[in-house]
């Protein structure tokens, strides 16, 4: 994250003034009273002393001096020491060095709250206080070492009301980094809007103190970019990288690194809508600009991004050259065990089994599982997972399910634990749920669709609301300029139903998907290849909500050419004895 406030003590902070004996704690001290000296004399005795008794009943304190122990209370820990205005910046320095000795979090954010809370008794009525702001962040942060990334968004969003923006660039830096520190902890949230919403609140701020052409705003703009780009909202994204770019280009030397991440950003959003060429052009440049600084890995990065641009322009050959010389700096600077080659692996197994070369295809393949079941260190969970569903998806178009199935698998037990991962978990839980289904599973194959439902569903109720909106207001401006039977207000029924579906409202897709068949039946024939999928997934409703179907069709399909029909597998390209090694 772009701009984060400094977590350090203020160098001008009074000395913390809390008096702590000089002795030891009082629960360690022994609890028996002094004698004078005359009392302790006594007349030595005639009587042969005795050896101390074996007992060990005075070995041990006994219960009462332990509880009188327990009951001392610690000074700095003590609910009445929270209103010396000098205990906040005491405890915040505590629990900086508790995490900077690697003693664990658990005892740092014990700290950190306390810290918060004695700045909050001290704060003056009125008068923003940057310290509270501060130590807010912080146990936010420790927060989100635990995982606890809900309980670090209520302490983020009082932060954030701390500043005073008008107050000058400490209050404005206060307020920027707290909306972005709360986008990034939605993210791990997986809330993509509200997290990016809170960076277009920060980056707004930032540009009221800094102005527009500041490079620290280039970096926010190209930070914001990059969660456009996992909203999939590539044009937003696009006018932030050119943006960027401007921005870098003012202030940066010709072919800089940031050009050229600036560039590389820009290559994928032109790639996800369709500008190959355009994508094509931004990556020489940024491979120009890497090579000027001699930064060779990142080149063979670029490479690998140049051979995905050749591979979907269909120019293969090109493709091979660009893949092979990226595999060739990956194995001579990372080692032939490395992710980075093994992902370049799965790239040329994808091209040859586009190219119909299945041998090239799945010995690629092997390759790439043999080095992500043996990982080297420092290898991510996130990393292994992403190659392992990339090979399952190369298995499941060669008709090898059972073998994708497995890859998934693994690929979702990888990702079980890790923050931030719902939505992939949940796409991978879909496919596994198509998985299930080809081969048979239908119990597990619902388990696994609902699973995923209700993950997506969590991510975008919002969305899915406004989704219906658009379609329905859609349907009624379709039906009335182009008809009910029109090929777009057919799509836009159907794109209904599917949005009803996923907000639980079965009833109204089963009405929608059962208009759309009758109109085709009745009206435009059956031989639209729409018409099986639309059938399908209305007995698949209709099973749920416990109805049938009685109508019958009359295919035209069969009466324009009976022998159209193929089956899956005749025209599916398979991998002879194909098998999954562990």
């Amino acid at each position: 994250m772009p701009g984060l406030v400094s977590v350090k003590t203020p160098p001008d902070a009074p000395p913390l003034r809390i008096s702590v004996p000089e002795t030891q704690p009082a629960q360690i001290q022994t609890q028996t009273p002094q004698r004078s000296e005359s009392a302790n004399f006594k007349t030595p005795s005639p009587v042969t002393k005795k050896p101390p008794s074996p007992s060990p009943s005075r070995s041990k304190p006994s219960p009462d001096r332990r509880k009188k122990q327990s009951e001392s209370p610690n000074p700095i820990l003590s609910e009445a020491s929270l209103d010396n205005p000098d205990l906040g910046p005491f405890l915040l320095k505590l629990a900086r060095d508790t995490i900077a000795s690697g003693e664990g979090p658990g005892k740092a954010l014990e700290y950190a709250i306390r810290a918060s809370k004695s700045y909050e008794r001290c704060a003056v009525d009125g008068e923003p206080n940057l310290d509270l702001a501060m130590s807010l962040h912080v146990l936010a942060a420790i927060y989100c070492s635990l995982g606890r990334f809900e309980e670090a968004v209520p302490v983020l969003e009082q932060a954030i009301q701390v500043p005073d923006v008008a107050r000058g660039s400490d209050h404005a830096l206060a307020a920027f980094s707290g909306h972005m520190q709360l986008g990034d902890t939605y993210s791990m949230l997986g809330l993509v809007d509200r997290s990016i919403a809170c960076y277009e609140e920060g980056l707004k701020i930032q540009i009221e103190a800094l102005g527009e052409t500041d490079p620290r705003v280039g970096e926010t703009c190209r930070y914001l970019a990059e969660a456009n780009v996992q909203a999939m909202q590539f044009d937003k994204a696009e006018d932030l990288c050119k943006r960027t770019l401007e921005i870098h280009r003012a202030h940066s030397e010709p072919a800089s690194l940031e050009e050229a991440a600036d560039r590389r950003l820009m290559a994928l959003v032109c790639e996800a809508k369709g500008e190959y060429e355009l994508a094509l052009e931004h990556l020489v440049l940024a491979s120009m600009a890497m090579i000027a600084n001699g930064q060779d890995n990142e080149v063979a990065a670029i490479d690998v991004s140049i051979g995905n641009i050749y591979m979907s322009l269909c120019r293969f050959d090109e493709a091979v050259f660009s893949y092979q010389k990226a595999l060739t700096v990956f194995k001579s600077s990372k080692g032939d065990n490395h992710p980075l080659v093994a992902s370049v692996f799965v790239r040329l197994a994808d091209l040859y089994h586009r190219t119909g070369k299945l041998r090239e295809s799945k010995s690629y393949c092997e390759n790439a599982l043999r080095i992500y079941s043996k990982p080297v260190p420092g290898t991510t969970a996130e990393e292994i997972a992403g190659g392992l569903t990339e090979v399952s998806a190369i298995y499941e178009s060669v008709d090898e399910p059972e073998e994708a199935l497995k890859l998934l698998q693994k690929a979702m037990k990888l990702l079980e634990d890790k923050p931030g991962q719902q939505s992939t978990i949940a796409g991978i839980e879909a496919r596994m749920g198509v998985m299930f289904y080809i081969i048979g599973r239908y119990e597990e194959a619902r388990n696994s669709f609902e699973s995923a439902v209700a993950k997506l569903r969590g991510r975008w109720g919002e969305k899915i609301d406004e989704a219906a909106e658009l379609f329905e207001e859609a349907r009624l401006i379709l039906e009335q300029e182009c008809g009910s039977c029109h090929q777009d207000t057919l799509g836009v029924y159907s794109n209904l139903a599917a949005t009803y579906d996923a907000m639980g409202r079965v009833v109204d897709a089963i009405e929608i998907l059962e208009h759309v068949l009758k109109l085709r039946e009745e009206k435009l024939g059956i031989a639209n290849p729409d018409f099986e999928d639309e059938k399908r997934r209305l007995a698949e409703l209709l099973k749920e909500a416990g109805k049938t179907r009685d109508r019958k069709a009359k295919s035209l399909e069969n009466l324009i050419d009976p022998n159209s029909k193929r089956t899956k597998k005749e025209g599916t390209k398979r991998w002879p004895g194909l098998g999954f090694r562990s």
